[in-house]
């Protein structure tokens, strides 16, 4: 979930975490297991929380340290684990290591945490490198005393120097702090990016387009960052119960993936090169195959994800043709989805990936089968892409609007006032959780009933074995007894009749003998 677009306990338009505590409820019935948060900590919110001022305390726009201590013990006393977000690659500039490292100066051990380089030239005017920023323009921002400083993504998140050993032993620290609150388990947010290539040299041309996402050169998964993670898994299997690390890395190939979940590293990674698979059969087994492979080959579980807070909703980008490169985020002038399209095939995909072995991390809102806000204006977006881009990259603020959680409520229900700090669209009403709860067929129920179902047959611990009998457009295995029939062609096809069903992402009558398109189903 993205704390400040969950629920807003307060009224002024930002969600908080006494809001997700009053809300966990409705995890509960949803059926999840754990809730990961993105960043609350003290922050500028120059990127959305993920610019950290102090690891240690809560930002006083989502409450304090007494909050998050609720938030954790009433999770655990409904069943619910707690996994946070950690910003290890980056800090706020406004965090105090930064503000000693400009007060200090060139060669100063202050800056020494950080990236600091002289600028090439002859007046050391020119970038140290040709680096360039995933949030578009240069990686490189001049201070005053003529020197450079790194930054991967905006200016206001100097990255840190990983191979200082006051940066190693703070973060060890801070992930003390929060295992000894009982938090359950960590995300790393770009964990591939904590190690840069010695020298820092110049990296390759790269490619230009908005959706390549998959991050290569000299400044990603170098082989050093390995050697952090195994440290980190030391301190946390020093606490009792399951403690875990969820690898949040953009790397290809899954067998590169692979390496951050062996044995003595993390317990977890997105799996990001399933997540960009086209809508056809033929794309999604081959990945399907690849990512069991290559965990298979470390002993690991595979994660499987089809949207987060950073992507096009799966509801709206799968309401294009299939393979279709869309912008990093999409606007009311943009070529438009089918949205019918699209929520059909969001339900077949997410049943599809609840029947898989492995873990699957849902998004906030797409239990509703919410799409993405197309029609968010330009004047109301916030993300650091949209600016920095020279406004022709919309970015990610279409799927982080606060959610409907009442059609008839001010905010939707989000909060007690008509507040939200990005403007919900009115078609949010026809998404609202009050109109699906108990509704047969509604996309909500529909979840309910797959986490249930997937719970009861033991599916995420199972075995995948393929089934051929259905033909080329269809993806077809067996786990735990339980047959997964994903039809993905443009042509209905024939069930045997001694088939039991036992879900469907789109309702089918009790006699059916045919799979439509765009349709899966659970049976035996």
């Amino acid at each position: 979930m993205y704390p400040r677009s969950f629920a807003d306990s307060d009224g002024d338009g930002l969600g908080d975490l006494p809001g997700i505590t009053s809300r966990l409820g409705h995890l509960v019935e949803l059926g999840v297991d754990a809730l990961w948060l993105s960043p609350f900590y003290t922050s500028p919110q120059a990127d959305g929380g993920y610019d950290v001022a102090d690891y240690r305390s809560v930002d006083p726009i989502f409450g304090d340290l007494a909050d998050a201590d609720a938030l954790i013990d009433a999770a655990h006393t409904n069943g619910l684990r707690v996994i946070i977000d950690l910003v290890p690659n980056h800090t706020s500039a406004l965090h105090p290591w930064f503000a000693a490292a400009l007060a200090a100066g060139p060669g100063s051990p202050e800056r020494d945490r950080y990236l600091f380089r002289d600028g090439r030239g002859p007046d050391g005017s020119l970038p140290p490198n040709n680096w360039t920023s995933v949030f578009r323009g240069p990686a490189w921002t001049r201070v005053p005393d003529g020197q450079w400083y790194l930054h991967l993504f905006d200016p206001g998140q100097p990255d840190l120097n990983w191979d200082n050993p006051q940066v190693r032993s703070e973060f060890e620290d801070v992930l003390r702090f929060w295992m000894d609150r009982g938090v359950d388990g960590v995300r790393v947010d770009v964990a591939h990016g904590l190690v840069k290539q010695s020298g820092l040299p110049d990296a390759g041309e790269q490619a230009p387009g908005d959706n390549d996402y998959v991050h290569t050169g000299p400044m990603w998964d170098q082989d050093g960052v390995h050697d952090i993670f195994r440290s980190w898994r030391k301190v946390l299997d020093q606490y009792p119960g399951q403690r875990i690390l969820v690898a949040e890395a953009w790397v290809s190939p899954l067998e590169r993936l692979a390496r951050y979940v062996r044995g003595d590293e993390m317990h977890q990674a997105f799996n990001f090169e399933y997540l960009q698979a086209a809508w056809r059969a033929a794309d999604q087994r081959t990945v399907i195959t690849r990512s069991l492979a290559a965990t298979a080959l470390v002993g690991a579980t595979t994660t499987w994800v089809l949207s987060n807070h950073d992507l096009i909703r799966h509801a709206t980008r799968l309401g294009y043709p299939a393979g279709t490169v869309l912008p990093q985020g999409i606007g009311p002038d943009d070529p438009q989805p089918d949205a019918e399209l699209g929520l059909r095939r969001a339900r077949a995909a997410t049943l599809l990936i609840l029947g898989l072995p492995g873990s699957a991390y849902l998004y906030q809102g797409e239990e509703l089968g919410l799409p993405e806000d197309i029609w968010l204006s330009d004047g109301a977006r916030q993300d650091p892409i949209w600016n920095r881009s020279g406004h022709t990259v919309r970015g990610r603020d279409g799927c982080r609007v606060p959610p409907p959680w009442d059609g008839w409520q001010p905010s939707y229900g989000f909060g007690p006032t008509s507040a939200s700090w990005l403007p919900q669209p009115e078609i949010w009403a026809n998404y609202a959780l009050s109109g699906q709860r108990g509704v047969p067929g509604s996309t909500y129920e529909m979840y309910r009933t797959a986490l249930s179902l997937r719970r009861e047959f033991g599916l995420g611990a199972g075995t995948l074995a393929w089934v051929d009998d259905f033909g080329p457009d269809v993806v077809a295995f067996r786990n735990r007894g339980l047959l997964v029939i994903a039809n993905i062609g443009t042509t209905p096809v024939a069930l045997p009749p001694t088939l039991r069903i036992h879900h469907a992402s789109t309702p089918l009558p009790p006699d059916t003998h045919v799979l439509p398109v765009d349709v899966t189903l659970w049976a035996s």
